[in-house]
């Protein structure tokens, strides 16, 4: 191995929060190298957040043909191509895939195809790449990212361990043959959901089972009531309360036995996907070498992202929830602005959540639970779409906004939705807490007519008991 290349950032990991990071040191002028060992995009862009939501989309349009007649159309036959399905999804990742490496271009960043791991350093760690290609490259630089994401969760001791052929991760659910006639669904968080809903709209007979006592368990509670009742609607299945003792292959599919309320039942499906959280990726880095504080299996970060080995900095999944891409980016810009020395001190930002189902959940801020057990008191409005008028010329009546306020300041400090298109509208509430704003300037804002954001406006009058449409 040849001398150390140096440079002034080295990034490891090339998904949403890596990528990031680089595009910003591209900015500030750092040389900046970025080692990937699978595709630019990480895990989101390329098995994540990005062709999932292509595949759900070709459910939405697929299910939405059952309609038509409510709308004054019709059509000839209905069918679908799942190869077609599959292969559009991948095509999408590929395009986004292709378009970071355009932007590593673009900011001038080295990128490294292969496996990294850090090595004691004089002032950071260095960073030894098994390259792709063959061979091994050492690199060094003043500050080293941690960007290494994470994987799916599995469970041994029950079974919960994916074979690729019936029991999947979220990976593995991506690309099948073909779609299963039934599908057990273990875990009810955002991904569990989102899989659970693109396989029901192509007609799936699909179980849900989770072990805490409702759905969707980091939601508001009220939100997660209502999300359960539009989704059984639809036709999907749910066991909540059910801890999975076993989950073992039959001789066409997968069984899991599983106890509920001190009963035991046994559940039979062609496939299973296990959706029970995630693992950080640290195997084989060497955090150990370097004595780097880990807690419950993540790194621990400072409000910059920086770790108690000097010169290193983590960010994203791998430093902990919640596991979410913009979380991810976001804290790729502050930690690099930070390391050249241009941030400002850190406010903690509001960061909201979107489970891309039909219908949509979205997020931001304390649930009511939340609320009262910290003490607060807070004022609680409700707006339902059935009654906002471009829901009902859209057919899009299903669904609830609800809003939390300081009952002292009137400051925003949660909104819950669950409805058509509401991950596209949280970003208002999200921008309103950030500017903390109060009620008082919710109330005063204009909000365009007909839209379905009217809901959000109704829904903030709603907590001082003035709604205007209901």
């Amino acid at each position: 191995m040849s001398a150390p290349d140096t440079f002034d950032l080295i990034i490891l990991g090339a998904g949403p929060g890596g990528y990031v990071a680089a595009i910003r040191a591209g900015q500030l002028g750092l040389k900046t190298a970025i080692v990937e060992r699978e595709a630019l995009g990480g895990i989101c862009l390329n098995w994540g957040c990005i062709p999932t939501k292509a595949l759900l989309r070709s459910g939405e349009v697929y299910e939405a043909l059952d309609h038509l007649g409510e709308y004054g159309v019709s059509v000839q036959g209905r069918a679908y191509d799942f190869e077609a399905v599959v292969q559009r999804s991948r095509k999408v990742a590929q395009q986004l895939s292709a378009g970071v490496a355009f932007l590593m271009k673009k900011h001038k960043a080295s990128v490294i195809e292969g496996v990294a791991s850090l090595v004691k350093g004089a002032s950071a760690p260095q960073v030894k790449v098994a390259l792709k290609g063959g061979g091994e490259r050492l690199l060094t630089a003043r500050n080293v990212i941690l960007a290494t994401g994470a994987r799916a969760r599995e469970i041994p001791a029950a079974g919960l361990v994916a074979d690729g052929e019936r029991i999947w991760t979220y990976r593995d659910a991506m690309v099948p043959k073909a779609t299963p006639k039934s599908l057990l669904v273990i875990g009810s968080g955002a991904i569990g959901i989102e899989f659970a809903s693109f396989y029901r709209a192509l007609g799936v007979e699909v179980t849900v089972i989770e072990a805490l006592p409702r759905i969707l368990p980091q939601e508001d509670a009220e939100i997660s009531a209502a999300a359960q009742a539009a989704f059984e609607k639809r036709g999907l299945a749910f066991r909540v309360g059910a801890n999975v003792k076993k989950l073992s292959r039959t001789g066409g599919g997968v069984a899991a036995e599983i106890e509920r309320e001190g009963k035991t039942e046994r559940l039979e499906a062609e496939r299973a996907i296990i959706a029970v959280g995630i693992v950080a990726n640290l195997e084989g880095v060497g955090v150990e070498a370097l004595g780097l504080a880990c807690e419950r299996g993540h790194v621990v970060v400072d409000a910059h992202g920086a770790t108690n080995v000097p010169g290193l900095y983590a960010i994203g999944d791998v430093a902990g929830p919640p596991w979410l891409a913009h979380k991810a980016m976001h804290e790729a810009v502050h930690c690099v602005e930070h390391i050249a020395g241009v941030a400002g001190p850190r406010t903690p930002a509001p960061i909201p959540s979107c489970t891309y189902s039909t219908p949509q959940i979205a997020s931001v801020g304390l649930t009511e639970d939340q609320a009262k057990a910290a003490g607060r008191k807070v004022r609680v409005g409700r707006f339902p779409f059935r009654v906002n008028g471009k829901a009902i010329a859209a057919g899009e009546t299903t669904g609830l906004v609800k809003t939390l306020f300081d009952a002292e300041t009137g400051a925003l400090v949660g909104a819950h939705m669950l409805g058509a298109e509401v991950t596209e509208m949280i970003q208002g509430f999200a921008l309103a807490m950030t500017l903390e704003a109060t009620e008082a300037e919710i109330f005063a804002t204009v909000f365009p007519h007909p839209t379905l954001s009217e809901v959000m406006h109704e829904a903030a009058l709603a907590a001082y008991d003035r709604p205007l449409h209901i």
